[in-house]
């Protein structure tokens, strides 16, 4: 017998589990399944950075930002414990490039300019005429065990297959709860829902589902669905710099570049992010690590700021992102009744835009509306 669910969330990152604590947020008789195929949080979550820096390029990825700012603020005064910390921060701009920084960054971001150092962190060396501005409201958070925190709450209230993976999304016709408070015309459209084919042999039926791959676009159980959208897949990397961050150091941003040096203090070891070009990598490839190409270019980067240390960089991490032809992520139906929902090509930033895009993503599903049955005796009186 087939498993049923109101909603099926494909892909059990930072992404797919926040989409499903937005479902049960607004519905919480809403049952929702959750398939991933690893464990919740092993794909690109858990390569991510985690940097949140308050900025967008235009102004739907200001509004996003703004939205995950707010949210992850609202997630730690909840639980101090999770994994997600304030940390100071400086943008370094070119003196071209530094008036459009305030359209760039939020206002909350409060960019104030900074008397330039002639050496930072790591004896680093600016170019001579950078501006340096503090920037406020940045934060990291370790990626993979915030996704186990958020996993570890989710798990009383909807349901994890992990170790499962997806082989078939395919529409399909579902029976509807008779009890469930919709409309007829939602009824009707909601008769359509998704089967989705399990390599256990398994089939599950839902009335909608929320495709939320990351970097896996190319899978065949939704590579045609996906398709149409014209996203592609780009190498992500970063580099190690054994060499323990200090108390007050500050996160880097090189504007000009789009790099950033960052400290992880919970690793105690230095990352420098910078951006790699190679395209239309295969994921399994790309987690295997760097490649010579990826170590040269990572190190010409880094020269220009720690040119004796970019020598003796010996490790780093390497996976990728999809990325959307607009550079923005994409959330839409990916057919005409909307029963399948795409939410990703975040381009690589998909821990800092993970609330607002599963927020937008729950805003494209028919949740159904459960009211509970009047006791006895509990009618109206006159």
């Amino acid at each position: 017998m087939a498993e049923r669910a109101d909603i099926a969330v494909v892909g059990g990152g930072i992404v797919g589990c926040l989409i499903a604590r937005h479902i049960t947020a607004r519905a919480p008789t809403t049952s929702v399944v959750i398939l991933e195929r690893e464990t919740a949080g092993s794909g690109a979550s858990r390569y991510s950075a985690g940097l949140h820096c308050p900025r967008g390029a235009t102004e739907r990825l200001r509004r996003m930002a703004r939205y995950s700012q707010d949210y992850y603020d609202e997630l730690t005064d909840l639980d101090p414990r999770l994994p997600i910390h304030p940390t100071p921060l400086s943008v370094v701009a070119s003196p071209a490039t530094a008036p459009r920084l305030a359209r760039t960054y939020l206002d909350t971001a409060r960019l104030t300019p900074d008397r330039r150092p002639t050496e930072g962190p790591l004896g680093i060396r600016l170019p001579h005429d950078s501006r340096v501005f503090r920037c406020e409201g940045a934060q990291h958070a370790d990626v993979y065990a915030l996704v186990q925190a958020l996993a570890r709450d989710l798990r009383h209230r909807v349901t994890f297959r992990e170790g499962v993976e997806v082989v078939r999304v395919e529409p399909s016709d579902t029976d509807i709860d008779a009890d469930a408070d919709i409309d007829a015309d939602d009824r009707t459209r909601s008769r359509d829902g998704v089967t989705l084919r399990l390599r256990t042999g398994e089939t599950l039926t839902a009335r909608q589902a929320v495709l939320a791959p990351g970097p896996w676009l190319a899978e065949p159980a939704w590579r045609d669905l996906v398709a149409p959208l014209a996203a592609r897949v780009k190498k992500i990397i970063a580099l190690h710099l054994d060499r323990p961050p200090a108390a007050g150091d500050r996160a880097l941003v090189f504007e000009d570049d789009d790099a950033f040096l960052l400290p992880l203090r919970h690793r105690g070891h230095w990352l420098f992010s910078y951006t790699c070009r190679e395209w239309d990598t295969d994921p399994g490839t790309a987690a295997r690590g760097l490649t010579p190409r990826n170590t040269a270019e990572a190190r010409a980067c880094l020269r220009q700021y720690l040119p004796r240390l970019a020598e003796r960089t010996l490790s780093g991490r390497a996976f990728c992102d999809a990325y959307s032809t607009t550079g923005q992520p994409e959330v839409r139906a990916l057919d005409p009744h909307g029963r399948i929902v795409f939410a990703g090509a975040a381009g690589g930033s998909g821990y800092r835009l993970a609330p607002a895009i599963a927020s937008a993503a729950v805003d494209l599903l028919r949740l159904p509306v459960h009211r509970p049955r009047p006791a006895p005796n509990q009618g109206s009186h006159s």
